[in-house]
């Protein structure tokens, strides 16, 4: 991630932000669930930044070899992740 990013947030901090940029869509797919959409996070270049050097500042010194990321979120999320830490990413599909 570039260098130029703020300090990396507390937990509760990033919680709150997360927070603030996701969009609830009631009843979708099915009557009863509640969709947590991500796009506006992604749209926000900062915010997303930000999310980014959360988690890979959570496992940069893991040891991680491989990132998976279930679809679809786990594709951009765990892509951008496995770039970052300097790995390979491994998507896994849901069944069906």
């Amino acid at each position: 991630m570039a260098a130029a990013h703020n300090a990396v947030p507390t937990p509760d901090a990033m919680q709150a932000l997360i927070a603030q940029h996701l969009r609830t869509v009631p009843d979708w797919p099915v009557k009863g669930v509640m969709f947590r959409d991500i796009t506006p996070l992604l749209a926000d270049t900062a915010v997303f930044a930000q999310l980014m050097d959360y988690f890979v500042a959570r496992y940069r010194s893991a040891g991680v070899q491989q990132v998976a990321g279930i679809d679809a979120r786990g594709f951009i999320l765990g892509a951008v992740m496995a770039h970052a830490l300097g790995v390979g990413f491994i998507p896994i599909r849901k069944q069906g």
